[in-house]
């Protein structure tokens, strides 16, 4: 039974310089000893699970209205930026960040499950995802079972069973929370995606990770209610790297030497993977001795070489070659995951000569990831691309793989944030495409239409055809009925943005939708 007493919580926000007051009614004070009696059995920032022993947290954009049920139920004592004297008689410790209050208040009522847990964060512009459950499933192959995981798709808290995630990263409260369920259940360690808003909102504030990842960087989520700049998108993912003991970096980036240095500035150990080209026409540099390497092979499998040496050190201690890696997802950057993937597990400690862990990674699907269907003469790939890099880096795909196909793009983009992408992704498609269509996703408070006009009028290519078809599985259908009248042999399908997602955010919140893998899946198989 977890429980946290007042006196502790006011201990805990003193010692980080976190706390302004203690508020009661009208009576100010900083005494400790004037603190109730109160044992708290529950933590939430939720008014509607208030008990009279439930500390409350008042985050975000809280109203003073809400209270009102929280009040009716017998709250006792919130944590919040700003006093509600005037709407509750509850006591008040009044924080100078409600975030990092959050977070340490959690770690501290769940035990400090961090600490007890091995850890590892993984952050970049994309590959995340597929990264975090191919590095899931090399180390829960080592563990025996005993590896979880918080995903933007899915969370598994006892090593088999996902379910659905709400975040990239969950909020504090939850992500400590999620970490002693984890530990109750057996794990010993957990994989994490880290995103630029988990810096930027305090979500992983106060935890050290045993091994972070730096995957890439490109520009994204530049908005008003995200980050201001790319300078601040980059610093709060660079963040990763002083908040770990061991980081791993992409070796093939323009930005490794900076990131290197920003290791070395915090003293974080450092190791390396990469993709090496075989027979490209400007093979790719990798400047450092990697950990992890994966070298094309002429049937477009990757060949995994591993490479283990001491922390802080390029002395090799031991080399694996595991010879051609068949994953189950198509296209080059999926096989730098999975180097990415092997350089983390060995940095957490998995033996390189560990096949059987690393050779996990071929059984792994990652819904929504680069998810292909056959069918028609059609196929068809259901992708979370969502920016340019990713649309550039899916038709770069696509052009090799299927060169002088007919490709149609069924895209749309978020509402109320990341404005800039609505034109990247365009820019990165309409000279590589032969039809667009325009649709929704995740519209928000936004009109959709209004969205998927502002993303036509971005388009400068004359010759391409450009629709808007909401709602989005009609714009799907739409392309699939489009590809089968088309007269070339090879005819692909790129429906981006939603992945697997079988919901669609609206301003009345998360609505119903098919999905697009059951759309596709269901128009593939009408004749």
């Amino acid at each position: 039974m977890n429980s946290m007493h007042l006196r502790t919580a006011f201990d805990v926000l003193v010692s980080h310089g976190l706390l302004r007051e203690v508020i009661t009614g009208t009576q100010w004070s900083l005494d400790p000893e004037a603190l109730s009696d109160l044992t708290f059995d529950a933590v939430s920032y939720d008014t509607r699970a208030i008990t009279p022993t439930t500390l409350l947290f008042c985050k975000g954009r809280f109203s003073a209205r809400y209270l009102s049920a929280a009040n009716d139920n017998g709250l006792k004592c919130y944590v919040s930026e700003s006093e509600y004297s005037e709407a509750t008689n509850a006591t008040g410790l009044i924080v100078n960040d409600i975030h990092q209050a959050m977070a340490l208040l959690s770690a501290q009522f769940y035990g400090n499950p961090q600490n007890e847990i091995t850890l590892v964060g993984i952050t970049g512009t994309k590959g995340k995802t597929t990264t975090a459950y191919l590095t899931h499933a090399v180390l829960n192959a080592a563990t025996h079972g005993k590896t979880a995981l918080m995903s933007s798709e899915q969370t598994i808290l006892d090593g088999t069973h996902p379910f659905e995630s709400e975040l990239t990263t969950p909020e504090s409260l939850d992500a400590f929370r999620m970490m002693r369920q984890a530990l109750d259940a057996g794990m010993t360690h957990l994989v994490m995606e880290v995103s630029s808003q988990a810096y930027k909102l305090n979500r992983v504030y106060g935890i050290t990770f045993d091994v972070g990842a730096f995957l890439n960087i490109s520009p994204d989520h530049i908005s008003p209610i995200e980050h201001p700049t790319f300078e601040d998108y980059f610093y709060c993912k660079r963040r990763l790297i002083e908040n770990s003991r061991r980081v791993v970096l992409n070796a093939d980036l323009d930005a490794t030497a900076f990131l290197t240095q920003t290791a070395a500035l915090h003293h974080v150990p450092t190791t390396y993977f990469g993709l090496e080209l075989q027979g490209a026409s400007t093979p790719q540099h990798i400047p450092y001795p990697p950990q992890a390497l994966c070298s094309q092979l002429p049937d477009a499998t990757m060949n995994l070489l591993l490479k283990s040496s001491e922390p802080g050190t390029s002395d090799t201690q031991a080399t694996a070659d595991l010879g051609p890696l068949h994953l189950h997802m198509d296209g080059a950057v999926n096989y730098a995951n999975a180097a990415a993937a092997a350089a983390i597990a060995l940095a957490v400690g998995v033996e390189v000569n560990d096949a059987q862990a690393f050779r996990a990674m071929e059984s792994v699907v990652v819904p929504g990831r680069m998810e292909k269907f056959e069918g028609s003469g059609i196929v068809a790939y259901a992708d979370f691309a969502h920016n340019f890099d990713s649309v550039k880096t899916l038709l770069d795909f696509v052009d090799a793989t299927y060169p002088h196909a007919a490709t149609i793009l069924v895209t749309g983009s978020a509402g109320d944030k990341a404005f800039d992408r609505r034109a990247d992704i365009v820019h990165a498609a309409q000279d590589r495409v032969c039809e667009l269509i325009l649709t929704e996703d995740d519209p928000g408070n936004e009109d959709p239409r209004a969205i998927a006009e502002q993303m036509r009028a971005a388009v400068t290519n004359p010759d391409l055809p450009v629709s808007i078809v909401i709602p989005r599985a009609r714009a799907v259908e739409q392309a699939i009925t489009d590809l089968k009248k088309r007269p070339e042999t090879s005819k692909i399908l790129l429906a981006i943005g939603k992945g697997e997602e079988k919901w669609m955010k609206t301003a009345d919140g998360h609505s119903p939708y098919e999905g697009d893998d059951h759309v596709i899946t269901r128009m593939l198989q009408e004749k």
